[in-house]
């Protein structure tokens, strides 16, 4: 035998074990469970990540998660409203059946929730940032958690029972918590599932110090619905979340002026001039040296009327839009680090919010009608080896728990009433639902939006307005997409109004949702 072929042999056989021994090591690792990494903001409307719209502001890393894995374009939630949301993701169950329908509940901790489900599957589970279901969390081997709504300035926590008061801005702490729970606090021989909800960019948009004057020089547009009239619409004529009439100059604007010149509603008035003792001294001096220009200007200027409102609406999207890039770049933050620990392609992360805001459409801010701007809700996930592009079908907060536990391959429970959307993340085509059912309880708290259900299909949603009214609204998304024209009652819609009350009336069964449609 030739002596060089002879040697070639000998180290292709000895290097024949190494590589069976590292195809074997990527098989094992392949089959390791998936974490899930599941960023949720509070009150982040899908109008401000520029994966879904470009016109206000650049969000980079969250669409790093749009562009390496997949944008739902139909992502909607079930109730639009901070605490009953959460609890719908948690139970996978639309409130009327994991009892949390509008925020003065409490929910119940011993309730079946995918987190305690994931526990059984062998997964450690932990929970950082707002809570805000008043009763403390179940199901998470740590937990970490804003008190109430939380603050945006040294904000106080509950770590596993224990009170304590963190230095720092809220959005850059809850990242660094997370991370060190991620680095020096889970086990790491077990495959984990971590929420991480942030309390920004909730309403009183505080931004962090750093991002006082970004944006400064932007004008935003106005929207084309910001003088909306609301004719033929009871309900959206009786909220009282205008921009004109209700945000508030003081708590809301920041216009708490050391003259005690400007006043506002009693209260949060009260609670906007308080809002600066929570400061450290470099915090207030570095506040101070930005709104107080604005708040000398705005003095001078003596606005009324129309140019009043238009002011109102810039100064919000100024403060809002800054309080979205500190969250973009801590979700930077979160990116890094499991690339930097090579768990990106084993980790499942999910970025979305509790439910969809109001930019100034109809002249509003806050949520909770079924309108789009506030029942839609974005949702951005990353599948390592999964699908990439858009998502169409139309996904609600619900299917959430069926997803992560499919995931897992922990069985999904039968009385869970959302559906796994794990077939569409790995690009498959499945049958899925046509219509999406949406029950909002809130009345009159906080800001006097009527009771209402309704059914979504593509193309129509049907809305009844009930118990103070009883009043309908139907609408034609493809021909109205901003939902001005109500043509419920009108001629020729009779089969339409037929077709969606029949429709709404089964998810209502299919649900066993105690309030059945009237004609």
């Amino acid at each position: 035998m030739n002596k060089n072929l002879s040697l070639s042999l000998t180290g292709a056989a000895l290097l024949a074990p190494v590589a069976q021994t590292m195809a074997q090591t990527k098989q094992v690792q392949q089959k390791k469970p998936m974490n899930i990494v599941y960023i949720m903001s509070d009150d982040h409307s899908y109008q401000t990540i520029s994966a879904y719209d470009k016109r206000f502001i650049e969000t980079p890393n969250i669409d790093w998660i749009a562009n390496n894995g997949v944008r739902f374009t139909n992502s909607y939630v079930a109730n639009s409203l901070s605490g009953p949301s959460r609890a719908c993701m948690l139970t996978g169950k639309h409130s009327h059946a994991n009892g949390f329908t509008d925020n003065t509940k409490t929910f119940d901790g011993s309730q079946q929730t995918y987190p305690k489900l994931l526990q059984k599957a062998g997964y450690q589970t932990a929970m950082i940032g707002k809570w805000h279901l008043t009763s403390e969390p179940t199901g998470f081997n740590y937990w970490d958690i804003l008190i109430g709504q939380g603050d945006y300035y040294n904000p106080d926590f509950k770590c596993n029972g224990k009170n304590l008061r963190r230095p720092g801005y809220v959005t850059n702490i809850i990242t660094d918590v997370e991370l060190d729970w991620l680095e020096n606090k889970r086990d790491k021989e077990k495959p984990f599932c971590l929420l991480l909800h942030h309390k920004a960019p909730h309403r009183v948009w505080n931004p962090d110090t750093c991002d006082l004057d970004l944006y400064a020089d932007r004008t935003y547009p106005l929207p084309t619905t910001f003088y909306d009239n609301y004719e033929g619409r009871q309900a959206a004529a009786k909220q009282k979340m205008s921009i004109i009439k209700d945000m508030d100059l003081v708590y809301d604007l920041k216009m708490a002026d050391r003259e005690n010149e400007i006043h506002s509603n009693k209260w949060l008035e009260k609670w906007g001039r308080e809002a600066r003792n929570r400061m450290s001294p470099s915090q207030r001096e570095q506040w101070d040296k930005h709104y107080d220009p604005i708040i000398k200007k705005f003095k001078e200027d003596k606005l009324t009327g129309n140019a009043l409102a238009e002011w109102k609406y810039q100064n919000y999207m100024h403060d809002y839009l800054r309080v979205i890039h500190s969250v973009d770049r801590n979700v930077g933050r979160v990116i890094d680090y499991l690339r930097e620990h090579n768990l990106l392609d084993n980790t499942l992360i999910v970025y979305t919010s509790d439910q969809g805001f109001y930019m100034g459409e109809h002249g509003w801010f806050d949520k909770r009608f079924m309108y789009e701007e506030s029942f839609r809700t974005p949702l951005l996930i990353y599948l390592p080896g999964g699908k990439h592009g858009d998502v169409n079908e139309m996904v609600q907060n619900i299917d959430y728990a069926p997803t992560f536990l499919q995931l897992a391959g922990a069985k999904v429970p039968s009385d869970i009433q959302g559906v796994s959307m794990l077939p569409l993340l790995k690009g498959k085509r499945v049958p899925w639902r046509k219509s999406l059912y949406y029950h909002y309880y809130e009345f009159p708290d906080e800001h006097n939006v009527c009771r209402h259900y309704g059914v979504k299909t593509n193309r129509y949603v049907l809305i009844h307005f009930y118990d103070d009214i009883d009043s309908w609204e139907l609408y034609d998304l493809k021909k109205d997409p901003s939902q001005l024209n109500n043509m419920y009652g009108k001629p020729g819609t009779e089969a339409i109004t037929r077709n969606l009350k029949k429709e709404l009336l089964r998810l209502q069964m299919q649900y066993n949702d105690p309030i059945r449609a009237k004609n």
